[in-house]
C-alpha cells in the first residue's frame, strides 16, 4: 500500500520516535460471546405429583410449564403430560367457557382487555388463551397478545397463555382443550378463548367452549355477511366494537342489520336467540350490558339443561379427536411406516407416482386415517381424496381398502 506524502513523514517520525501519541497498540483479541467460564445449569425436572400440586395451589409459573409440556411434541413428554391431565380432571369442569372470534382489525384483544378488568372486578378469575397465527412459511408465531392486554397482564386474577396455532385448523391451538383443564384445575372459573380472527370456516372453537361470541365491525359488508352460513349461525351473542366517536351512529345502524339477518336463521338447539349488543372497549361503554347479556344466556342454558347436554355431547367429540390422535402418533413413530411414507412422499414429489396411486398403495399397506393419508399424499383433506380416489377407480378408498383386505385375508385354495 502506498502512503501519501503526509503519512510517509508521520510513519517515518514515528519509526524514530517510539514514544509519540502516533503509535497504536495492540488490542485484545475479540472475546468469546459466551464466557468460557459460564457453565449452564440443567433445570430440575419437575415430577409429574409436583406439577399437580403446583397447579391445584394456583402456581402460575407450575400452570405455564405444565401447559408447555402438554403442549410439546416430544414423544418423551407425552407419558407425563397425560398423567398431569388425567390428574387434574377431576378438579376441572368448574368455569365458564368463553370462545371469542371475529374478523381481524375488530379488537378482539383489546375487548377482551376491557370486559378482562370488569370481570375480575366481580371476582372471577379469568384465563385467557390467545390463539395467534403460525407463518405458513416460517413457522413462528408473534405471540404479541399479552403485550396488547398490558393493563390485564399484571393483575394476579388473571392469568394469559398466548399460544400458536401451528397449522391448526378452526382457530385454535392443538393443545387448547388440554389448556383450559389445567386452567380450570388451577381455579380459574372463567375461560376465554381468542381465536386467531375468522374467515367463514372456523368452527373448530365452538366445540369446546359454553357460549361462543362474534365480534363485528360496522360498514364491512353487514346485510350480506348476517345471511350467510357457517360462523354466524354459531353464534350465541354478537357484539359491535368500536361504537365511540363517529362511529356509533354506523355500529347503531350495523346493529339493526345483523339483528335482522338473524331472525332468518332457525332457532337454535339452546332455545336461545342472539342478541347484538354495541360497545367500545376505549370509552368503556356497553361491556356491563355484553357481559349481562353473557349471563342470562348462562342462565337460561342452565335452566333449561343444554348447557350438561352440550358439555356431554364435547366430550364424546374429544374422546374420538383423542383416539385419532393416539392412532396418529402411533402410526409416525412406527420406524417401518416411517421409511415407506418417506419413500412415497419422495416417489410423489419426482412425479414418478400421481398421488391417487401412493394413496392407493398406502391404503393396502396401512390402516391409517383418510385424513392423513389425503395430507401425505399431496391432497387436502378426506373429503378431496374421496372425490379423486373415486373418479379415478370408481370406488370409495374405504370399500377399496375393505375389499383388499378382505382379498388379502381369503384363504388360497390348492390348484
Amino acid at each position: 500500500m502506498s502512503f501519501t506524502k503526509i503519512n510517509h513523514y508521520e510513519k517515518e517520525y514515528a519509526d524514530t520516535h517510539h514514544d509519540t501519541a502516533l503509535n497504536v497498540t495492540e488490542g485484545v483479541e475479540d472475546q468469546p460471546i459466551v464466557s468460557p467460564y459460564f457453565t449452564r445449569r440443567k433445570k430440575r425436572r419437575l415430577s409429574t405429583d409436583e406439577y399437580v400440586e403446583g397447579i391445584l395451589a394456583g402456581n402460575i409459573t407450575t400452570l405455564s410449564q405444565a401447559i408447555t409440556l402438554v403442549e410439546s411434541n416430544n414423544p418423551a413428554h407425552y407419558a407425563q403430560a397425560q398423567q398431569i391431565i388425567e390428574r387434574c380432571l377431576p378438579h376441572a369442569g368448574k368455569s365458564v367457557r368463553i370462545g371469542i372470534t371475529g374478523v381481524p382489525g375488530a379488537g378482539k384483544s383489546t375487548f377482551i382487555e376491557a370486559i378482562g378488568n370488569m370481570v375480575t372486578s366481580l371476582r372471577h378469575k379469568l384465563a385467557v388463551l390467545a390463539i395467534d397465527p403460525s407463518s405458513e412459511r416460517s413457522g413462528g408465531s408473534i405471540l404479541g397478545d399479552k403485550t396488547r392486554m398490558e393493563s390485564i397482564s399484571g393483575n394476579p386474577d388473571v392469568f394469559i397463555r398466548p399460544s400458536p396455532s401451528a397449522g391448526s385448523l378452526g382457530g385454535v391451538a392443538r393443545k387448547t382443550r388440554e389448556t383450559i383443564i389445567l386452567c380450570e384445575a388451577a381455579g380459574f372459573d372463567v375461560v376465554f378463548i381468542e381465536t386467531v380472527g375468522v374467515g367463514q370456516s372456523e368452527t373448530a372453537v365452538h366445540s369446546m367452549v359454553d357460549m361462543f361470541m362474534l365480534l363485528q365491525i360496522s360498514g364491512a359488508g353487514d346485510e350480506l355477511q348476517g345471511i350467510k352460513r357457517g360462523i354466524m349461525e354459531m353464534a350465541d351473542i354478537m357484539v359491535i366494537t368500536k361504537a365511540d366517536g363517529e362511529n356509533i351512529h354506523k355500529a347503531e345502524l350495523a346493529k339493526t342489520q345483523f339483528q335482522g339477518a338473524l331472525r332468518l336463521f332457525p332457532v337454535p338447539e339452546s332455545g336461545w336467540r342472539p342478541n347484538v349488543y354495541t360497545c367500545s372497549a376505549v370509552a368503556a361503554t356497553g361491556l356491563e350490558e355484553v357481559w349481562k347479556g353473557v349471563e342470562e344466556f348462562l342462565d337460561h342454558i342452565q335452566a333449561n339443561g343444554y348447557f350438561r347436554h352440550n358439555r356431554n355431547r364435547q366430550n364424546k367429540y374429544w374422546m374420538y379427536e383423542s383416539i385419532n390422535e393416539v392412532l396418529r402418533n402411533s402410526f409416525y413413530h412406527d420406524p417401518a411406516v416411517e421409511t415407506r411414507i418417506a419413500e412415497y412422499e419422495k416417489r410423489v414429489l419426482e412425479d414418478k407416482i400421481s398421488s391417487f396411486i401412493a394413496a392407493k398403495e398406502l391404503l393396502e399397506l396401512t390402516d391409517l386415517p383418510m385424513q392423513q393419508i389425503a395430507l401425505r399424499t399431496g391432497l387436502r383433506n378426506a373429503d378431496s381424496l374421496r372425490k379423486h380416489f373415486s373418479a379415478a377407480f370408481g370406488v370409495s378408498p374405504s370399500r377399496y381398502r375393505q375389499d383388499f383386505l378382505r382379498t388379502e385375508l381369503r384363504p388360497t385354495e390348492n390348484v
